[in-house]
C-alpha cells in the first residue's frame, strides 16, 4: 500500500468507527471497497492488516457498537469478506472471532440490523468474497450460514434474493471443484455433506407447490449450468432432470419462464447438451404444454442451437409460425401454398390468445414477428425458409391494422376489430417486412409489398412512428430490388413505385407533425444518396415539388427538422439534384445554398442545424463541391471565423475536422487509414510549402487551431493537437530549406497563447507570417500536451489518496457546519 494512504487510513477508520461522524456518502464507501479489492489482489491481506492495525480495530469496534450506521456496517461486512478471501488472513481474523461475529450466528448482527436490506446485502456480498478456500467452506457449514442463504432466496428485496441465489451457486461450485481436483467425479451420494444439503434443498423447492420456490430452484440450476462446465454438473442434471420434467405435468406449469431458461441453458452446455434424448424429450413436451407466450422463447432458443434433433427443430418452427398461420387462415380466400398452414392453425389456445383481448393479441403477434426477424439472418435458420407465406402474413397483418383486409370468417372479422389502428403491431410488422426484403419474393408479392407500403405511407391514420417504420421498410425493399440480377436502371418495381411515391412524399414534407417531416427528409436523403445518379429517378424528382419543399424546411420551427433539411439539401446539391430557381422579377431574392447554410451556421439558436451544416461543409470540401471550389480560401476563412465563436463544442470540433480536410488536400493525405484521404497531384514539398503556409495564414487557420488548443472542452483541444502535430510533421522537415536567417518575433504570439491558456479568449493573434508559424510549432510541446489530454481531467481525483483526503475533508466540513449551529 502507498505510504501516504497508510498515513491517512487511521484517521479514515476513526471516522468510520465514530457514529457521531457523518460519512460523505455510499459512493465513497464503494470506491474504498474497490480500492481494497485491488490492493488485496496484488498484496498479502495478512501483511496489510498487520501493517495497518487500524483496519482490524475498525472491524472490532463496529461489531461492538449498538448504533452503527447501516452503511458503515454493510461496508464492514464486505471489507471483512475481502480480507478473509485469503486463507491465512481468514485464520488471523478468526482468532479474534471477528468472522463469527459478522457471519456466524443464526440471526446475524441482531434483529434490528438484520431488518435492513442493505445489511443483508452486505452480509451476502461479504460471504461471497470470503468463500474462496476450504477453511471458509468449513466455516459456512459449522455456523449455519447455508440455512440463512436458503431463507434469503425468498427475501422481499429482489437484490438480496438474487444475490443469495448467486452465492448458493458459488458455494456449490466451490465445494464440488475442490472435491473433484485429482479425483474422478463422485456420484451424488459421495458429495460433500454441505453440497448434498444444497442439492436436497433444490429438490424440495422443485417439488414445492409454491411457484416462487420453484422459480428459485430453477434459477439456481440455470446459473449453475451456465457457469460450471465440470463433469459433476452432468451428475447433478441426471439427478434433477426427472423433477424438472415433472413440472410439465402440473396445470398450470409452475415458473414457465424460468423453466424455459433452464432447458435452453442445459441444451447450450458443452457438458450437458450431448446427453441422451431425455433433454430433447423434455423440450418437445414443453413446446406442447406451455402456452404461446412461454413456448415462443423456447422455440426461438431451440432454433438458434447449433446442434439439435431435426424433429425438435421442426416442432419449434411450427410453434413460432402458429400465430401467423391463424391469421392467414382467418383471412385467406384460398388455402394458399402448403407448408405454413399444415397442421398449425387448429390450436384452440392459440386462437383464444389471439381473440381474448387487444393487448394479448398484439403482444403475441409482436413477439412472434420479433422472433422470426431475429431468426431470419441466422445461418441455422430452418431450410427451406417459407419466404412466400411469411410475406403474405406480414402484408395481411398490415391490412388488418389499416382496415383494408377482407376477412372470410368470423375469426377474421374479430381480428379486424382487434387489430384496427394498432400501432404496436404495425411497427412490428413493418420491421419484419423490411427484414424479409433480404429474401425477395415473386413479382406479384413484391408488387403487393410496395402497394401496402404506399398505402401505409399515404394513410391519414398512420402515426409518426408507423410512417418512420414504413419509410425504413420501403428503403430496404428498394435497395433489395436494385440488387436483383439482370436489373439495370431502376428496375420494373422501382420505376412504378417512384412516380406514386413522390406525391406521398410531398404530402409528408408538409405534415403538421414535425416527426413526420423529419422522417420524410431522412428518407429523401437516402433516396438521393442511392439513386441520385439514375436518370429516371432524377426526372421524377425534378418534376416534383419535393426539392423546393425540402428547401423550405430549412426555416422549419423545429430544430431537428432544420438539421435534417440541411443534410437533405446538402445531398441533393452534391448530386446536382437542386439548383436555385431563377426569379427574373426579384433577382435579389436568389441566394445560393452555400450562403443560406452560412446564415444558419451564424444565427441558428440550436446546435443540431449548425452541426448538420458543418457536416455538409466537410463533405462538400472533400468532394470538391462547385460552390466551395469556386473560392475555397474565402469559404474556409468565412467558416472558420464563424465556427471559432460557436458555443457548441461539437461545432468547433467539426471546424477542426474541416480544417484537417483542407490541410490534407494541400499537403498530402494523413495515411492509408485516414478518413480525410483524397487523391492529390504530386508536388515537391519544398516548393509547395511556402505557398501552402501563406494560404493557411490567409484563411486564419492557425489562429483557429491555436485558440482551440486551449479550448475548455477536451475533445476540441485533442483534435486541435492532432491537427497541429500533423502540420508539424508535414512542414518541419522542409522548413530549413526556405526559412530566412533571422529569428521571427514571437512575443505577440506567445502573449496571445498565454492569455488563451488562462481563459481570456478575446485576445486576437493578428496576422501571422509562415516563419512565425513554424517557430511556434517548434516551441510548443504538442506531443506532451496530447499525452496530458489523453489522461483525462480526473486521473488525479481517481487516486486512493484523493479519495481518503476527500472523506476526511467532508467530515471536516460537516464538523465546521455543526459548530456554526451553536
Amino acid at each position: 500500500m502507498d505510504h501516504e494512504c497508510s498515513q491517512l487510513l487511521p484517521a479514515v477508520c476513526a471516522v468510520l468507527a465514530d457514529p457521531r461522524q457523518l460519512v460523505a456518502d455510499d459512493t465513497c464507501l464503494e470506491k474504498l471497497l474497490d480500492w481494497f479489492k485491488m490492493v488485496t489482489e496484488t498484496e498479502s491481506s495478512l501483511l496489510l492488516l498487520q501493517e495497518n492495525p487500524c483496519l482490524v480495530e475498525l472491524l472490532s469496534h463496529v461489531l461492538k457498537l449498538p448504533d452503527v450506521s447501516p452503511g458503515v456496517l454493510a461496508f464492514s461486512l464486505r471489507l471483512a469478506g475481502i480480507f478473509a478471501a485469503q486463507e491465512n488472513c481468514f485464520q488471523y481474523l478468526q482468532q479474534g472471532e471477528l468472522l463469527t461475529g459478522f457471519f456466524g450466528v443464526a440471526r446475524p448482527l441482531g434483529q434490528a440490523a438484520w431488518a435492513i436490506p442493505t445489511i443483508r446485502s452486505g452480509w451476502i456480498q461479504g460471504l461471497h468474497s470470503l468463500a474462496q478456500h476450504p477453511s471458509a467452506l468449513c466455516f459456512l457449514a459449522d455456523h449455519g450460514a447455508v440455512d440463512i442463504i436458503f431463507s434469503l432466496q425468498g427475501d422481499t428485496s429482489l437484490f438480496v434474493a438474487s444475490a443469495a441465489g448467486q452465492l448458493l451457486v458459488h458455494v456449490l461450485a466451490l465445494l464440488m471443484e475442490g472435491r473433484a481436483e485429482g479425483h474422478p467425479c463422485p456420484q451424488g451420494d459421495d458429495w460433500p455433506t454441505c453440497a448434498q444439503k444444497i442439492v436436497h434443498h433444490i429438490e424440495e423447492s422443485l417439488c414445492s407447490t409454491d411457484p416462487s420456490k420453484v422459480t428459485q430452484a430453477l434459477n439456481v440450476l440455470t446459473t449453475t449450468f451456465g457457469r460450471c462446465q465440470s463433469p459433476w454438473t452432468k451428475i447433478l442434471w441426471e439427478q434433477l432432470s426427472p423433477l424438472v420434467a415433472s413440472l410439465l405435468e402440473k396445470d398450470p406449469v409452475s415458473a414457465p419462464h424460468s423453466l424455459v431458461d433452464l432447458l435452453l441453458c442445459v441444451a447450450r452446455s458443452p457438458v450437458l447438451g450431448s446427453l441422451d434424448l431425455r433433454l430433447w424429450e423434455t423440450a418437445a413436451r414443453a413446446l406442447s404444454c406451455l402456452g404461446p407466450t412461454q413456448a415462443g422463447p423456447l422455440a426461438l432458443g431451440v432454433l438458434k442451437l447449433q446442434h439439435c434433433p431435426e424433429v425438435l427443430r421442426t416442432q419449434a418452427f411450427g410453434v413460432l409460425l402458429q400465430p401467423l398461420a391463424c391469421v392467414l387462415k382467418a383471412t385467406a380466400q384460398a388455402p394458399g401454398p402448403p407448408g405454413l398452414l399444415d397442421g398449425t392453425s387448429d390450436d384452440s389456445v392459440m386462437v383464444d390468445t389471439l381473440l381474448s383481448s387487444k393487448s394479448s393479441c398484439a403482444g403475441l403477434l409482436c413477439r412472434t414477428l420479433a422472433y422470426l426477424e431475429e431468426l431470419q439472418p441466422l445461418p441455422q435458420r430452418p431450410s427451406p425458409w417459407p419466404q412466400a407465406p411469411l410475406l403474405r402474413a406480414a402484408v395481411t397483418i398490415l391490412q388488418l391494422c389499416d382496415g383494408s383486409a377482407a376477412p372470410t370468417s368470423s375469426m377474421g372479422g374479430r381480428l379486424c376489430g382487434t387489430l384496427a389502428g394498432c400501432v404496436r403491431v404495425q411497427r412490428a410488422a413493418l420491421d419484419f417486412l423490411g427484414t424479409l426484403s433480404e429474401g425477395m419474393g415473386s413479382q406479384e408479392q413484391v408488387t403487393q409489398v410496395f402497394a401496402i407500403l404506399l398505402e401505409t405511407l399515404g394513410s391519414p391514420d398512420s402515426s409518426p412512428t408507423v410512417l418512420k417504420k414504413a419509410f425504413q421498410a420501403a428503403l430496404r425493399w428498394l435497395l433489395s430490388s436494385s440488387r436483383t440480377p439482370g436489373c439495370s436502371g431502376l428496375g420494373p418495381h422501382m420505376a412504378l413505385f417512384f412516380p406514386e411515391l413522390f406525391p406521398v412524399l410531398q404530402k409528408r414534407l408538409c405534415s403538421p407533425c414535425w416527426e413526420v417531416r423529419d422522417s420524410a427528409l431522412e428518407f429523401l436523403t437516402h433516396l438521393s444518396r442511392n439513386w441520385g445518379g439514375q436518370a429516371d429517378f432524377k426526372h421524377v424528382l425534378l418534376t416534383s415539388e419535393v426539392p423546393e419543399l425540402a428547401r423550405q424546411l430549412l426555416q422549419d420551427p423545429e430544430s431537428y427538422v432544420r438539421a435534417s433539411a440541411v443534410t437533405t439539401m446538402g445531398e441533393l446539391s452534391s448530386r446536382g439534384l437542386y439548383t436555385v430557381p431563377a426569379n427574373p422579377e426579384h433577382p435579389e431574392d436568389q441566394q445560393s445554398l452555400l450562403l443560406e447554410f452560412l446564415h444558419i451556421l451564424s444565427v441558428d439558436s440550436e446546435g443540431f442545424p449548425r452541426r448538420a451544416v458543418m457536416q455538409v461543409f466537410i463533405e462538400w470540401l472533400r468532394g470538391s463541391h462547385i460552390d466551395v471550389a469556386q473560392d475555397t480560401e474565402w469559404f474556409m476563412a468565412t467558416v472558420l471565423e464563424t465556427v471559432s465563436q460557436d458555443l457548441d463544442w461539437e461545432v468547433r470540433a467539426q471546424g477542426l475536422e474541416l480544417a484537417m480536410v483542407f490541410l490534407s488536400q494541400m499537403l498530402g493525405p494523413l495515411g492509408p487509414h485516414c478518413p480525410y484521404t483524397v487523391a492529390l497531384p504530386k508536388a515537391s514539398p519544398p516548393d509547395l510549402l511556402p505557398k501552402v503556409l501563406a494560404a493557411l495564414c490567409r484563411v486564419r487557420l492557425f489562429e483557429f487551431a491555436f485558440r482551440a488548443l486551449f479550448d475548455c472542452d477536451r475533445p476540441v483541444a485533442q483534435k486541435s493537437c492532432d491537427l497541429l502535430l500533423f502540420l508539424k510533421d508535414k512542414t518541419i522537415p522542409y522548413s530549413s530549406l526556405w526559412e530566412s536567417g533571422s529569428t521571427p518575433n514571437l512575443e505577440s504570439v506567445e502573449a496571445a497563447l498565454q492569455k488563451w491558456q488562462a481563459g481570456e479568449q478575446g485576445q486576437p493573434l493578428g496576422d501571422l507570417e509562415p516563419e512565425a508559424v513554424l517557430a511556434t510549432l517548434r516551441s510548443i510541446d504538442l506531443q506532451g500536451l496530447r499525452d496530458t489530454l489523453a489522461e483525462g481531467s480526473d486521473h488525479v481525483e481517481k487516486s486512493p489518496q484523493s479519495l481518503l483526503r476527500d472523506m476526511l475533508a467532508m467530515v471536516g466540513v460537516l464538523q465546521k457546519n455543526q459548530a456554526d449551529c451553536y
